[in-house]
């Protein structure tokens, strides 16, 4: 499960462009959605803060769920009132136009002419596959003109989208939206096409080891990340880790898109702190917490970070 949910848990900024394309295509043969889970919501949500400082330089660390149910209130305390007095919010990407986005994506998801997805897979995987799309009303060729990986992607949000999770609920769009209107600064760590080039230089063996994993427990997903959710709105760190961290997974798939990315934006965060001011830096939960964080990346740098909420 940690290989399906740390992907999921830092990685949702692209929620929206990858599943779009398919969506779409799609929504005529997709099932009635089901009742949505209710996720409960602690008395206070106080997800984990913490504060990077030289001189006149402040960096607030916030690790963010890219995809919430509505009416989950975690604009409240420091992060409400450090929302407000933040000269720059900084977070992994910007949005792009919608259909800049879809381009994006369906550049990098697709398939080489002439191959398929379900003609890559051992004879148990592609059956397995075409079980799971068949029991959510899907055709059998539904994913056959894209890359294994986006394949994994879809298969592990949908159950989610279907469940309540909204990436306009999302901790990162709300931001946006505060920074814009106040009229202050909201630059990227990242840029749509460096992200998904990422799954692209996954080998193809992991890429295949990756939807192998999502068939095996794409229904287990909405609840693993509802208690994930609950951890982080009780701003439990150290719990959120261990539930990530409970069943290690592909270490191909953990470096590239976590440990890798993490020491540079510790780089990022070293280099910013010789500019005075005030930064949000808004990124996925799943950076902030365990072995190989941003924090253990700048602790290796001799960079005190402290928690602040």
């Amino acid at each position: 499960m940690n290989l399906l949910l740390r992907p999921i848990f830092a990685l949702l900024a692209l929620l929206t462009a990858l599943v779009a394309p398919f969506a779409q295509a799609e929504t005529q043969r997709l099932p009635t959605p089901q009742p949505k889970r209710q996720v409960a919501v602690p008395a206070l949500v106080r997800p984990a803060l913490w504060r990077v400082q030289r001189g006149k330089s402040v960096i607030y660390l916030f690790g963010t769920v890219h995809a919430l149910p509505k009416d989950v209130p975690w604009m409240d305390g420091k992060v409400a009132d450090i929302t407000e007095h933040a000269d720059t919010l900084v977070t992994e990407i910007l949005d792009k136009d919608p259909a800049a986005m879809r381009s994006v994506v369906m550049q990098t998801a697709m398939m080489p002419q002439g191959q398929t997805l379900r003609g890559k897979l051992s004879p148990k995987s592609k059956d397995k596959l075409e079980k799971v799309l068949a029991a959510d009303g899907l055709r059998p060729a539904a994913f056959d003109a894209f890359r294994p990986w986006y394949a994994a992607v879809a298969l592990s949000t949908l159950p989610l989208m279907k469940a309540g999770y909204d990436p306009t609920n999302g901790v990162d769009v709300t931001l946006s939206g505060r920074f814009k209107d106040a009229g202050k600064p909201h630059e990227a760590l990242e840029t749509p096409e460096y992200q998904l080039g990422l799954f692209n230089k996954l080998p193809e063996d992991a890429q295949i080891r990756y939807l192998d994993e999502v068939l095996k427990d794409a229904d287990k997903i909405p609840d693993e990340l509802a208690k994930m959710i609950n951890e982080w709105k009780a701003g439990h760190a150290d719990e959120l880790a261990r539930l990530m961290n409970e069943d290690e997974s592909d270490p191909v798939l953990l470096k590239l898109l976590l440990i890798d990315r993490n020491k540079a934006w510790a780089r990022w965060i070293r280099a910013r702190l010789a500019k005075p001011g005030t930064v949000l830096l808004a990124v996925g939960a799943g950076h902030l917490a365990g072995k190989g964080s941003v924090q253990d990346q700048l602790a290796a740098m001799g960079i005190k970070v402290t928690r602040v909420q």
